[in-house]
């Protein structure tokens, strides 16, 4: 078994954190390297809660790719950050795994070229849980028997962009399969701004913001005479890591930019 040397963007945050213990636990994987805005030349079991874990930790970007090596970079840090680190490690041919959401449609764009230029794997993830990203597919499943949906998405209070890339991932996937349509009443105003939430294709989207929270989200879909919900909750970010894992591999083996954890799974 081929080991994949990893470093880590974020790795202070709630997820980076979770992803360096996995990294140390799994025998194929081996961290070679942190990113940080901070502590640059230390090293992270100098820092609390990494002991043992003796590996360097650079705030400059260009520095760390050039003096690691490295085969993949996993980023959770945030969307303008990530879109730097993603970019760079392709260009310095190593393969990005982000958990960062917020990218644009330019970014993405762009991103995708550089990697089937260099000819480098490189998944961005709005959602790392297995569970969740089943769940964005049973949502698409059943958006082709219900037209009337709402996307409630809920997060902790520390969370950067609303709605989150789950919940436009997941109106993504159902948009390909129904066709576009302004639901509730014609007549409908909101007598407060922001009432109904977001919009796409008539389909609505709202962001829960409150402390307590990981990460969650449900799908309503309503017909005549019934409903059905579809949700998934995160209670920990250890739920993540089975899927961090997983891409890590997966990137190794691909040669473009890939969106979305569901295409990677069977």
């Amino acid at each position: 078994m081929e080991t994949i040397k990893v470093i880590i963007a974020g790795a202070r945050g709630r997820m980076g954190k979770e992803a360096v213990y996995m990294v140390q636990k799994a025998e194929n994987l081996q961290l070679a390297a942190v990113l940080d805005h901070k502590y640059n030349g230390q090293m992270l079991s100098e820092l609390e809660g990494f002991a043992g874990i003796d590996v360097p930790i650079f705030t400059n970007i260009n520095e760390c790719f050039s003096e690691v090596e490295a085969d993949v970079l996993i980023d959770l840090t945030t969307p303008e950050t990530g879109y730097i680190h993603t970019k760079t490690a392709l260009e310095h041919n190593i393969r990005p795994v982000v958990g960062t959401t917020g990218f644009t449609e330019e970014q993405l764009k762009e991103l995708k070229e550089l990697a089937e230029e260099k000819r480098l794997g490189c998944i961005i993830a709005p959602n790392f849980a297995v569970g969740a990203v089943l769940m964005m597919k049973f949502s698409e499943m059943a958006a082709k028997y219900f037209q009337d949906v709402e996307i409630i998405e809920l997060h902790h209070d520390k969370k950067l962009d609303a709605p989150s890339g789950t919940a436009v991932k997941t109106a993504q996937m159902i948009a390909g399969v129904r066709e576009a349509k302004q639901q509730g009443h014609p007549e409908e105003k909101e007598t407060m701004k922001g009432a109904r939430g977001a919009e796409m294709e008539g389909m609505h989207i709202h962001s829960v913001r409150l402390p307590g929270l990981i990460a969650h989200q449900q799908v309503m879909f309503g017909a005549d005479g019934q409903t059905l919900t579809i949700r998934h909750d995160s209670y920990n970010r250890a739920s993540f890591m089975s899927g961090v894992k997983v891409c890590v591999e997966t990137v190794m083996k691909v040669e473009t930019l890939i969106y979305g954890m569901e295409n990677i799974l069977d």
